[in-house]
């Protein structure tokens, strides 16, 4: 075996021995580099360090205030009006304009606790240095509060001979009595309300003609005058209509319900402006007149509105007690056959219950009428109940803002599972009636007024119907206000299917049962019918009723009790009745009333919690 060695080539050492050097020259340059980027860092970081610690002593404050004033109201407005309290966080108040802001305190008290009808106050500014930080005491005794003696209302103009209940309804808005406080807020606050009420109807143009409040501070009494002069009776005429390109205007007319030469009322206004928006064409309305008391007759009806595009889609997902998570959506294509026919597809589902449902309609006709044909299925799985229900017809509808309306043919296809007995099918066709009915001080948040809908409907056996049948249906809700902060409501709910023959040979989805959160609280979701073998099947008659005490602790947050019972039966009879107790929580948040109830079932020994959005109505 041999063995040797290879040189390289010179010039092979030569580029090698380059290389190192060129790479010992890189690495010293990086050295150099490093220790130079080192040393700006930490000259860096020494400057930010500087400059937050700089920043920090200007951030300082000057001076702290303390304001001691009863009641609390007075010590509030003090604390966020002050100069000497606004400019206490700044840093940079000098020596002289400190001096200025206390000097200028106590007429800025006097002059603030006069909003609140304080007209004779006792103050007092001490400045005192502790720690090298000056602290101000404004102290504040703000003396008897001025009363209301006397309040003298007067009008002038068309008002006095032409319709006095609208003299009568100003007088009732202003807010400010005789034996109240006087405060700068309320007095301007009463002036306006009234104002703005008369406006309301016929006098568009109303204004405050001449106001006075004269106080007397050795007395502490405040007299006030307010003479309101009410213009010409404002009569509405033709409507002005802007924004419409991809729907026809007529829509705009057909809904309206103002009539040239109608006296203008807000009410009617806002029914325009409700029909439209109930319409699914249009995103946004705004709606004016002139107010021109020279031209008070058959004054313009400005409508300007923005439209929705032709295709829209919109989805959304829940949780309720009685029916578990929820998801739903829906397509709507405005513009079918080029006619502004809106079509719409939708469906929800959830644990206890599928449905979907396809809907094609007419534009709003005279005096805002909906024509429409529509067909839907709903699969409906409850206390071991399932129902399977096939509904198609053609409706005719009106919304107002108060009312609404609806007529309908529907033909029902029904088919019911249960435990002890094999499928049944009945199926029906059904000429139909329901009413509306709205009348509550605020449609969101109710707190008088009333709530009421009724159904009616009837089928004739051999037309399309296995068995001839009357059905009813109503239920209301009555909202009484106790005190400020109390409610009492008061629910019923009555249902009949009135026949000659049993049941099954009527549409399940037409008949009763009960028992969740909008029923009779402390049972289960439909629960409360007709037992058999464990399946809760649908009855001929039903009954509930509630009565619930809100107490509200604040204007967002409340407590309820309540007492519910009701029963659902095939005959009357043999009725149970089932009562549920129970307690809960009310929120009035942002998009509706929430409810959270705990109820015991007196008769099952049950108890449940519910949770709801809304008013299920």
């Amino acid at each position: 075996m041999a063995g040797g060695t290879i040189d390289k080539p010179l010039a092979w050492r030569s580029e090698t021995g380059q290389a190192r050097a060129r790479a010992r020259e890189r690495a010293a340059l990086a050295r150099c580099w490093l220790r130079v980027s080192l040393a700006f860092g930490l000259g860096l970081m020494m400057l930010l360090l500087a400059a937050g610690e700089a920043h920090a002593a200007r951030k300082a404050p000057s001076y702290k205030v303390e304001v001691i004033a009863e009641p609390r109201s007075v010590r509030r407005l003090l604390e966020q009006h002050l100069d000497i309290s606004r400019f206490a966080t700044r840093p940079d108040v000098t020596d002289d304009q400190f001096s200025f802001l206390i000097t200028a305190t106590p007429q800025q008290v006097r002059d603030l606790v006069a909003t609140q009808g304080y007209f004779s106050p006792l103050v007092s500014t001490d400045v005192r240095t502790v720690n090298d930080l000056r602290q101000v005491t404004v102290r504040v005794e703000p003396g008897p509060q001025t009363k209301v003696t006397a309040v003298d209302l007067s009008f002038r103009g068309a008002v006095l001979t032409e319709d006095p209940s609208r003299e009568n309804a100003t007088r009732f808005a202003f807010s400010l009595h005789e034996g109240q406080p006087f405060s700068q807020g309320d007095w301007d606050d009463a002036k306006n309300a009234s104002l703005r009420e008369l406006q309301s109807r016929r006098y568009l143009a109303a204004k405050i003609y001449h106001s006075e409040a004269l106080i007397d501070p050795r007395t502490h009494t405040a007299k006030l005058s307010v003479v309101y002069d009410s213009g010409p009776t404002f009569t509405m005429g033709e409507l002005d209509v802007q924004g419409t390109k991809r729907y026809p205007e007529r829509i705009v007319h057909n809904v309206n319900p103002i009539s040239p030469g109608d006296i203008y009322d807000t009410r009617t206004v806002a029914e325009l402006q409700r029909q439209l928006q109930n319409t699914p064409y249009f995103a946004s309305v705004a709606i004016d007149l002139d107010n021109d008391p020279t031209k008070p007759l058959n004054t313009p009806v400005h409508v300007k509105v923005s439209e929705f595009p032709y295709h829209s889609f919109r989805g959304g997902v829940g949780y309720s007690t009685d029916n578990g998570p929820l998801v739903q959506g829906g397509y709507t294509y405005l513009n079918t056959f080029g006619a502004a026919w809106p079509f719409t597809i939708e469906g929800r589902a959830d644990q206890t219950q599928q449905y979907g449902q396809v809907q094609l309609s007419m534009p709003p006709g005279l005096h805002g009428w909906t024509n429409s044909v529509l067909a839907s299925y709903t699969t409906t799985d409850v206390s071991d109940t399932r129902i399977y229900s096939i509904r198609g017809g053609v409706q005719r509808s009106r919304t107002s803002q108060f009312l609404d309306y609806s007529y309908s043919l529907l033909f029902y296809d029904d088919q019911l599972d249960q435990n002890a007995a094999p499928p049944t099918r009945a199926h029906a066709l059904v000429p139909g009636w329901s009413w509306t009915r709205r009348d509550t001080d605020d449609p969101l948040f109710p707190r008088r007024g009333n709530l009421i809908h009724v159904e009616a409907g009837f089928a004739v056996k051999g037309v399309l119907a296995d068995q001839s049948f009357i059905r009813g249906y109503a239920r209301g809700q009555q909202y009484f206000p106790i005190g400020v902060d109390d409610i009492v409501v008061i629910r019923a709910e009555l249902g009949g299917v009135f026949t000659s023959g049993s049941s099954s040979g009527i549409p399940a989805s037409l008949l009763f049962r009960a028992g969740g959160s909008n029923s009779v609280r402390g049972y289960g979701f439909q629960s409360i019918g007709n037992d058999v073998a464990g399946s809760i099947l649908p009855t001929k008659y039903l009954v509930t009723s509630a009565i619930e005490y809100q107490h509200w602790f604040s204007h967002n947050w409340g407590m309820a009790t309540f007492f519910d019972i009701g029963t659902a039966t095939d005959t009357w009879g043999e009725k149970i009745f089932y009562p549920g107790v129970g307690v809960g929580a009310r929120w009035r948040s942002p998009v509706g009333p929430v409810n959270l109830d705990l109820a015991y079932g007196i008769r099952n020994n049950s108890v449940r919690p519910y949770i709801t959005l809304g008013i299920a109505f």
